[in-house]
């Protein structure tokens, strides 16, 4: 491998620059060579913020270039599965940011990809590489609170969502571009696939989103049985508008395990008022970290020719839950996987 991997990034939006910043700044052995996307001035302004000039609109291009040697995909969920075997083909190593996919064949037909090119194919589900998240799964392991009964997991967004994401048909909705993370969650801290998953979900703050997507909900509660019969809760919501609210509990036989908190800072301030304390507003800022492990961890597995800590079998095992909870939601029964 060579000394320095060349990396572009496909989809300049807000997530995609956290990676960015990262192979340009903090990753060793490994460089941001370009970035693709097809808006003009997306790239001119991560180009900007990046101190780079190299940028293509037709992200083929870069996959033609012999100095980039894997991508980061964080496009809509919708162009996930091209991209992927498109940059297997080429022999770039893939960073695929969640949701995997759309449904769980384009995850087998990406999986089969990159097995077939022999490149790394890593998820980013950045919280299995939190150090709170792996003080919590080592402690789980060592079996400190006794066997895992249930886990509860939510996220909840403060911000409008992006308008085509109100489409089901593209986005999957709110379980799979706010949920994915806790989905993700529950099955590595039962160390269990899901079984059984039962969903209900409504629309109560994009009232925008009615009249020309009325299945869009910005709000989801799911409960899951794993099948070593462990238990599952998630809430997620979107525009809360309070802060960005992102907390799980394991509880076992013995004891409980929190993880998360609101606040911003170990402080809180009472006045005359009541209590006020600095809240998270982005998951940008609370994830930084795990951010920047999961981007170190990447060029790693290239280096050394291994498998990610986070494959494509678990971006999979993820679309799988989104896609029985949709479906429970719109049925309104227990949906069984298999």
């Amino acid at each position: 491998m060579n000394d320095n991997i060349g990396i572009c990034l496909i989809g300049a939006g807000r997530a995609g620059l956290i990676h960015a910043v990262n192979f340009r700044k903090a990753v060793p052995g490994a460089y941001l060579a370009a970035v693709a996307d097809p808006y003009p001035d997306a790239c001119l302004n991560a180009c900007k913020e990046l101190d780079i000039d190299r940028y293509y609109l037709d992200y083929h291009d870069a996959l033609n270039s012999p100095d980039i040697h894997a991508v980061i995909i964080v496009a809509p969920t919708s162009l996930h599965c091209e991209m992927v075997e498109a940059a297997a083909a080429a022999g770039k190593h893939v960073f695929c940011e969640k949701p995997m996919a759309m449904d769980e064949s384009e995850c087998d037909r990406m999986i089969a990809a990159c097995a077939d090119a022999k490149v790394i194919l890593q998820i980013g589900f950045m919280r299995r590489f939190d150090d709170s998240f792996m003080l919590a799964y080592d402690a789980v392991q060592r079996g400190d609170i006794g066997d895992v009964v249930m886990v509860r997991s939510n996220t909840r967004g403060p911000s409008i969502p992006m308008k085509w994401t109100y489409d089901l048909k593209k986005s999957n909705g709110p379980l799979a571009e706010v949920n994915s993370h806790d989905i993700d969650s529950l099955r590595w801290f039962t160390g269990s696939d899901y079984e059984s998953i039962y969903a209900i979900a409504g629309n109560y703050r994009c009232p925008e989103a009615l009249a020309d997507y009325p299945d869009y909900y910005d709000n989801v509660s799911m409960i899951a049985r794993f099948k070593n019969q462990m238990q599952g809760m998630i809430d997620g919501a979107v525009s809360v508008q309070y802060g960005y609210d992102s907390r799980v509990e394991i509880l076992g036989t013995h004891g409980c395990i929190y993880l998360g908190e609101m606040k911003d800072k170990r402080i809180s301030i009472v006045t005359h008022a009541g209590v006020v304390q600095p809240v998270q507003n982005s998951w940008r800022t609370l994830y930084v970290d795990a951010y920047l492990k999961e981007d170190k961890h990447f060029i790693e597995c290239i280096r050394e020719e291994c498998s990610p800590k986070v494959t494509g079998v678990d971006g999979k095992m993820c679309v799988s839950a989104v896609t029985a909870g949709n479906l429970s939601i719109v049925e309104k029964r227990i949906v069984i996987l298999n």
